[in-house]
């Protein structure tokens, strides 16, 4: 946020300032009515033009009057917005206020191309032949303090995002492999508290950051991949846990509870035609097969090439939206938040849907992509990254508006993350690139 959008005062905002709810000018605006009200209005300028424009919209309302600017000083309003719309639920800096400015902040910068880029480089691993082809990364994932990239022999690398310091390496239990690229990582789950990871073998393994280094990774479950197929992907949000499978038909989506690690159900068709490229996923590192993500709103959104389901996480995975498409997504350019998704399809037009109702938001065109040639992630600030060839682009997705190119050419990319502060990608060369857009 520049000094010329800076909305409210703060106040220090260390507390909710008590004042009179009767008598004088307050008794004619109630403090409650006039919180609802600036909360109101920087939704309603946030979804109707993006989420800058909450910040005019607060800095209008609180010019009204004293009495109205008063209401600038309750950190309850500014925690309100940082959650809606900042998705912020973890106070990271001294008040709610600090909070909301830093992030509209960062988000000014990301719309802006305003960034630091650095270089992180993973420590390859001596004890596992797949080195032989060279260690290729699978997925990339990011929390406020960490990154973690996890490969295809099956080693997961964490980092300090601060200072940029390589913290561990993680290597599954060892088991009998069902084939080269069996222990190929399949997803990550990160926070700065914990590292969940997953394998295509259908191993899920668990670490505490912060606890002791020589605790090997514990593994929560137990893979049966000749009943269940190959894991091909692996999320989680909150409370669950979700993997995609492909290999046995009927058991497409396997669904944890995270708190207790147990399994609540496995069935789905969503993957059944996909089964011949399951399993080949395990001798050979072919395309995508699909992709899965948890929204707040506790359904999980998974699509494939020729198809996108939303199903009810509750209610034993029932589909709740389901669409089919004659021209078949690319599966890598696949991201979704809990408001939108975003695919690209093989002629190069990607599509943003609503990730309620499947209902298509806006279209845009990623020039030169190709059917192997897109790698896509969106963060829930409304920005969309996609990798096309060595140029990475970004787009405000929300009304498909165009922005930039970043300026750096990085080769060919094997797995790329973006969240509110930062894109991350792993290039074909094992150089992991990081840009930070993060407010100074």
């Amino acid at each position: 946020m520049s000094s010329s959008e800076e909305v409210g005062g703060g106040g220090g905002g260390g507390g909710r300032r008590r004042r009179r709810r009767g008598g004088g000018n307050n008794g004619v605006w109630p403090e409650p009515f006039l919180e609802a009200l600036a909360t109101q209005m920087a939704i309603n300028a946030s979804s109707s033009i993006n989420r800058l424009a909450a910040a005019q919209a607060l800095s209008n309302l609180f010019q009204v009057c004293s009495t109205w600017r008063a209401v600038s000083r309750s950190d309850l309003l500014w925690q309100n917005l940082s959650n809606r719309i900042w998705n912020r639920r973890h106070l990271l800096r001294p008040t709610w206020h600090d909070e909301y400015v830093y992030w509209h902040r960062t988000s000014n910068n990301f719309r802006h191309c305003r960034y630091v880029y650095r270089t992180l480089h993973f420590v390859p691993a001596n004890n596992n032949d797949d080195n032989n082809d060279g260690l290729s990364c699978r997925r990339i994932a990011l929390s406020d303090r960490h990154l973690a990239a996890g490969f295809s022999d099956g080693s997961v690398q964490l980092f300090h995002l601060p200072s940029r310091a390589h913290l561990s390496t993680y290597h599954p239990q060892q088991r009998d492999r069902l084939g080269r690229y069996s222990r190929a990582i399949s997803g990550i789950i990160l926070s700065d508290e914990k590292l969940v990871f997953a394998s295509l073998d259908g191993d899920i393994h668990v670490v505490v950051i912060g606890g002791v280094d020589a605790d090997p990774p514990r593994r929560a479950h137990l893979g049966d991949v000749v009943n269940d197929g190959a894991l091909v992907d692996f999320t989680g949000r909150d409370r669950w846990w979700v993997g995609l499978y492909a290999g046995v038909p009927g058991r497409a989506f396997h669904v944890w509870n995270s708190e207790t690690e147990q399994l609540i159900f496995a069935e789905g068709d969503l993957t059944d035609p996909e089964a011949v490229t399951g399993w080949h996923l395990l001798t050979e590192l072919t395309d995508l097969v699909g992709r899965v993500h948890v929204t707040a709103r506790d359904t999980a959104v998974a699509c494939t090439g020729p198809r996108l389901v939303v199903i009810d996480l509750h209610n034993q995975g029932l589909i709740l939206q389901e669409r089919s498409f004659q021209q078949e997504l690319i599966v890598g350019s696949f991201e979704a938040t809990s408001e939108l998704l975003v695919a690209v399809d093989g002629r190069g037009v990607a599509t943003v849907r609503r990730t309620e109702d499947l209902d298509e938001s806006c279209r845009f065109n990623v020039r030169g992509a190709s059917r192997r040639g897109v790698v896509g992630s969106m963060n829930s600030s409304g920005y969309g990254v996609m990798c096309v060839g060595e140029v990475i682009r970004v787009w405000e997705v929300e009304n498909g508006v165009y922005l930039y190119s970043l300026r750096e050419r990085i080769g060919e990319v094997n797995a790329m993350h973006a969240n509110e502060r930062h894109i991350v990608a792993c290039s074909s060369d094992g150089t992991i690139h990081l840009w930070d857009f993060g407010a100074q």
